[in-house]
């Protein structure tokens, strides 16, 4: 690969890390994370082997949904720190290798927003069309049966000019009309700003939103939904109101031509839809994001037979060119060691790493085991949580403070000030301190995996030689450059074997998650319940 084309290419191979920068480290001592905390805790990442760091909102922002509600797009709050405090953090990433990707929300900023408060100011002011507004219907209901993510209505009623303005979100989330040519020339100078400040790429959080059905028409109504148990976002079948087909060249296409005219900067797009849906967002031609996230594994059954359907279906839909991804928690959703268990995450951090070809992205406190952490009633921060009470859709146990040390409040902040969410039971083995340089920990595991990625081409940019499922375990054998490894996992709750591929000559064991993985007669290897291992052939 030509020089050239390796350094516009940077993302195929990288390991991304998402830090929620409200508790990552707390360097002014106010119980909650800054950029300063970030910069400090550079080092870590360095060491676990990662190649770029994407930090979710920092800008100015009355905090109604923690930052994914923008009040100005070229700021930073002053909760997080000062615009020198990003520059140094930018400067500090570069200079030991990083990239620095940023969150970018385009669908809708907050109502505190000098746009939104100029819009809803008279129905003839400038920005009025900047934003989506409609009458109200005969008997002055809602204008239709969208439904906010965040609960309820999708529409709020405003008394001053007497329509409704559309929120996918929060009432102080109001989406911005991304028909108006006014709109995207203000969002693509805002990232413009970012770029020519050296970031390298944007997060773009829910693009797929961007555009709505022209016509305003209800969304069909899911016969499937049950309002005793299930949110109630999920009464109606988003049709008309997310992934219409303009979103592509009124949003990405000239948001891609950007990334492209800066030189070399990548879009990441948080897009929730089936794969068959998702390969859309690639775009003809490079026009599209280079990384649509793929959630699959976020929502996977942890079984051999459904993992293997899994990759094979995305992998048979990926466009020509289209770069694989995969994630296996983010700030949304219950963390991994909680959904399937300690030892299971581990498996799946050598599945995420190691086994599946493309660009993987860990969310922090994955490389040192954390869980959810169980939020007491007067605790809970979370606005989804206190809209939709015992519906399970609360966040705040995935966001906790990273967990430094076995230190009060674990080194996240000063032990006097109480923390932006309890950090939970603390103890010396779940923290990073306690992890370092412990042979079996999760935190050796997940440097060791790095490290042995970055050494065998095989991992990092090899294709697939077999995928398949032999029984209740999952084989896969990816090779590149002359070498040839299998990648070899029991997510059932048995022991079991695998049998390596004919002319495996002398395996060996690579990693190994568990002790007591061990190879029979140079053709088979045996694992116990929830072990990975990694076998060169």
């Amino acid at each position: 690969m030509a020089d050239d084309t390796r350094e516009a290419d940077w993302w195929r191979d990288t390991v991304i890390y998402q830090i929620y920068p409200r508790s990552y480290q707390d360097d002014d001592g106010d119980g909650v994370g800054d950029l300063q905390g970030i910069a400090r805790r550079l080092d870590h990442l360095v060491e676990l082997g990662i190649d770029a760091v994407w930090v979710s909102p920092i800008y100015p922002s009355p905090m109604a949904d923690f930052g994914y509600d923008v009040a100005d797009y070229t700021g930073i709050d002053p909760l997080f720190g000062t615009m020198d405090d990003f520059d140094t953090l930018l400067a500090a990433a570069h200079e030991r290798g990083l990239k620095l990707i940023l969150d970018f929300v385009p669908n809708h900023s907050s109502d505190a927003h000098p746009w939104f408060r100029e819009a809803r100011a008279s129905r003839d002011n400038p920005k009025r069309d900047w934003y989506i507004w409609r009458d109200p219907g005969p008997e002055g209901e809602v204008p239709n049966n969208w439904q906010s993510s965040s609960g309820g209505s999708a529409w709020t009623w405003d008394a001053t000019t007497e329509q409704y303005y559309l929120h996918t979100f929060l009432p102080e989330q109001p989406d911005l009309n991304w028909r108006n040519p006014d709109v995207r020339a203000a969002m693509l100078a805002a990232m413009r700003f970012w770029f020519e400040k050296g970031v390298d790429g944007f997060r773009l959080d829910v693009v797929y939103h961007c555009i709505k059905d022209e016509q305003f028409r209800d969304d069909p109504v899911n016969p499937d939904h049950d309002d005793e148990r299930d949110p109630p976002f999920g009464a109606v079948i988003p049709t008309h109101s997310t992934d219409q087909p303009e979103v592509m060249p009124l949003v990405i296409e000239p948001m891609r031509a950007l990334a492209d005219e800066m030189g070399h900067r990548l879009l990441i797009g948080e897009i929730y839809l089936p794969h068959a849906r998702l390969m859309r967002y690639y775009g003809e031609d490079g026009s599209g994001v280079q990384l649509p996230f793929n959630f699959a594994l976020i929502s996977a059954e942890w079984s051999a037979p459904a993992l293997c359907e899994l990759v094979t279906e995305y992998e048979r839909l990926l466009p020509k060119d289209g770069w694989p991804n995969w994630v296996l928690g983010n700030h949304d959703q219950s963390r991994i060691a909680t959904r399937i268990g300690p030892a299971r995450a581990a498996m799946a951090a050598v599945l995420l790493l190691a086994g599946l070809r493309g660009t993987p992205t860990i969310y922090y406190g994955e490389e040192i085991g954390m869980e959810d952490v169980e939020i007491p009633p007067d605790r809970i921060r979370d606005p989804w949580e206190r809209n939709m009470p015992g519906k399970g859709e609360g966040r705040d146990p995935c966001r906790t403070p990273m967990r430094w040390s076995d230190r009060p409040n674990s080194g996240f902040c000063p032990q006097d000030v109480e923390p932006w969410l309890p950090m939970g039971d603390v103890a010396k083995g779940n923290t990073v301190d306690g992890q370092r340089g412990e042979d079996g920990s999760m935190l050796s595991l997940y440097r060791a995996l790095l490290a042995l990625r970055r050494s065998q081409a095989a991992l990092h940019v090899g294709d697939y030689d077999t995928i398949a499922a032999q029984g209740d375990l999952l084989l896969i054998v990816r090779s590149a450059a002359g070498s040839r490894l299998a990648i070899v996992l029991n997510p059932s709750d048995a022991s079991g074997a695998v049998e390596l591929p004919p002319g495996a000559g002398d395996p060996r064991i690579l990693l190994r998650t568990q002790a007591n993985v061990a190879l029979e007669g140079g053709t088979r290897c045996t694992l116990p319940a929830g072990a990975a291992a990694i076998v060169a052939l």
